[in-house]
């Protein structure tokens, strides 16, 4: 049946369209909470961020949806200013999702790392199988800190001794720009994508708050 734009069509676009934002919010608070599971890529605060904005947009989208099916007039109002709102900093987070470089990446693990107590750092290697966190630099003092940390590394990686050659375990700095980056790519495609459906749900909440209902008292209307 092609929908001919009456009230009845508009409510039930409306409906499915925020059960698509209840689907999009859970799927971005889902995949940033495993994206800060990872030691300390939960430095990254572009991950938390996207945590609000899933957590704001499933809000959002429960309000839509009681609105839609009570063509409730106040809460289609608040639903299109907030939903505004949400699109603009959704935006912007995706963008920063996808234009963190891996150069920057490795700056803020370093920064969190040098933080870090050696108890923290020792639990870090254990859980993710590796030892210290990069050794792709000339400075004196990181390297001086890698070696230290894989000396006091606990990891069962140090373990693995094959034809009596010196066990090599993987950087944990390097499985977590690993982690990260494909958290990044997720999150900020995602929500670059499901952004951009927000301007559509305005649209259609402002012109479905507009419409009569065909069930409603005609002197009720205003």
């Amino acid at each position: 049946m092609v929908c001919g734009g009456g009230f009845a069509c508009s409510r039930n676009a409306l409906c499915a369209l925020n059960v698509v934002y209840v689907l999009v919010g859970l799927l971005l608070i889902g995949v940033a909470a495993w994206g800060k599971s990872f030691g300390i890529v939960s430095s990254i605060h572009i991950i938390g961020g996207v945590i609000a904005v899933g957590f704001f947009l499933l809000l959002i989208a429960i309000v839509g949806l009681i609105g839609a099916i009570n063509h409730h007039q106040v809460m289609l109002f608040f639903y299109m200013v907030i939903l505004g709102l949400v699109f603009l900093f959704q935006l912007g987070v995706s963008c920063s999702c996808l234009a963190l470089n891996t150069s920057r990446e490795e700056s803020l693990f370093r920064a969190t790392w040098d933080l870090l107590s050696n108890e923290t750092r020792k639990e870090i290697e254990v859980n993710l199988n590796c030892c210290g966190l990069l050794n792709n630099t000339n400075d004196p003092v990181s390297i001086g800190t890698f070696q230290m940390d894989y000396n006091l590394c606990t990891a069962m990686c140090k373990d693995n001794v094959t034809k009596g050659h010196m066990p090599t375990c993987p950087k944990c700095g390097e499985k977590m720009l690993k982690h990260s980056d494909e958290a990044l790519k997720i999150l900020g495609g995602v929500g670059l994508f499901f952004s951009f459906t927000e301007i559509l749900g305005v649209l259609l909440a402002m012109r479905y708050r507009n419409q009569k209902d065909p069930r409603a008292n005609p002197s009720a209307f205003l």
